[in-house]
């Protein structure tokens, strides 16, 4: 006999791959705040302040979250009375939820594995998942587990002419990669406290202190032993020698991988991948239309989920002057702050056609391993079907006329 939950707020597919385990878990961990208190508990200290923080005294990550708590959205009724699907289309791609998996470096600190949970989970549960260049899963791999969602998140390599830059664009193209999102938001590079703090360094090393942290953590070891430890697999093609130490592949880094694209390096990037080309970290509504005129096919509005500066707005508080500057035709994606079903909800209401989120997905891994990217997914779609619901809306299309208040909205 099916659980109720197994059939509450679940598409068909859903609730074909549900079973038991994941309706313990629904009943375990039914929000976010129980995902980042059980990480917390579970990660050495190390990993958990790299995923939990951002920049200076995490403000601008505070700020997204009650940003996004402040939207209010304005229910009618006597419309609907079942649960919506929460299937979407974005560029010609048939999704389940609005919801993707935004690039992350390094997550492989946070639990060796990482990417490949990822991957596993955007394949099973049709999502897309934007794997980040500072991976530790070449694209070729990556595209073996998700090719049917995969898309490549790039930064700057402006060294000998972009060779690498654009050598990884043949590569994507190569393995079937659905869209490339070049990342315009990091022009220097920025200082994180809390993973100071925390004894890290760029690229990750097991120092003394971070071994014995590492230690009272059974389920980071156990991930270490059969993934190994957290490195830059997906450049390892452009390392000069495959022996590389850390501090080699820190100073690689930084001669290779300098600065933020220019305007004319993303007219450039746009020649030359005749695929979905998308730019991610666009926040003033002026840099959306510059990108909309070179013919950008979406964009990412973001500030980097608080992890540059603490003194930008809140993602959720500049969408609506981005779609108003692109018109409707325009796709817009949203990323910094997403925890939940009911934040999809918010943004898209603002004016984004889907989110993407990092933390949830990272609490979700250092929650439950590689049961937990799967799990962040269901638990984000029942909200967001539920949501819907109650606020009146028949299809995901809907969202568009529902009224909402946002006093804290950029003009």
């Amino acid at each position: 006999m099916e659980s109720k939950l197994s059939s509450f707020g679940q598409d068909t597919d859903f609730r074909a791959n549900n079973n038991a385990v994941a309706d313990s878990l629904l009943r375990a961990y039914p929000t976010w705040q129980e995902l980042r208190c059980r990480a917390k508990s579970r990660l050495p200290n190390f990993s958990f302040e790299f995923l939990d923080g951002g920049a200076g005294s995490d403000q601008n990550i505070a700020h997204n979250f009650s940003s996004l708590d402040a939207v209010e959205l304005m229910p009618r009724y006597g419309i609907a009375n079942s649960l919506p699907s929460s299937e979407i289309n974005l560029f010609g791609q048939r999704f389940s939820v609005p919801l993707g998996i935004s690039p992350i470096g390094s997550p492989s600190i946070v639990l060796p594995g990482a990417e490949i949970h990822l991957a596993q989970a955007a394949q099973k549960m049709r999502i897309p998942y934007m794997l980040g260049v500072l991976s530790n899963l070449q694209i070729e791999d990556a595209s073996a587990i998700a090719g049917d969602v995969l898309w490549y998140q790039i930064y700057r390599f402006p060294k000998d002419n972009h060779r690498i830059g654009f050598d990884l664009l043949e590569r994507a193209g190569s393995a079937g990669v659905k869209a490339i999102v070049l990342t315009i938001d990091t022009p220097i590079r920025t200082i994180r406290t809390r993973e100071v703090k925390a004894g890290l360094v760029s690229p990750f090393k097991i120092s003394l202190r971070l071994g014995l942290d590492a230690l009272t953590s059974p389920t980071w070891i156990k991930a270490w032993a059969k993934y190994g430890r957290p490195r830059f697999a997906a450049l390892n093609k452009y390392f000069p020698r495959t022996d590389m130490t850390s501090e080699e592949i820190s100073i690689f880094l930084r001669r290779e991988m300098t600065g933020a694209f220019s305007w004319d390096e993303i007219a450039r990037y746009r020649d030359v991948w005749k695929g979905t080309l998308i730019l991610k970290g666009i926040l003033h509504p002026l840099d959306a239309e510059r990108a909309r005129s070179l013919g950008v096919d979406g964009l990412v509005v973001s500030n980097h989920g608080g992890r540059q500066i603490e003194s930008l707005p809140a993602s959720i508080d500049a969408l609506p002057a981005i779609r108003a500057a692109v018109g409707d035709d325009m796709t817009v994606l949203f990323d910094s702050g997403i925890r939940s079903g009911v934040d999809i909800v918010r943004a898209m209401a603002c004016g984004a056609n889907a989110v993407f989120s990092g933390k949830g997905f990272l609490w979700s891994l250092g929650a439950l391993a590689e049961k937990g990217p799967e799990h962040f997914i269901r638990l984000c779609s029942n909200e967001f079907r539920v949501t819907l619901g109650q606020l009146g809306c028949e299809s995901v299309d809907d969202i568009r006329r529902v009224e909402f208040r946002h006093r804290r909205a950029w003009a």
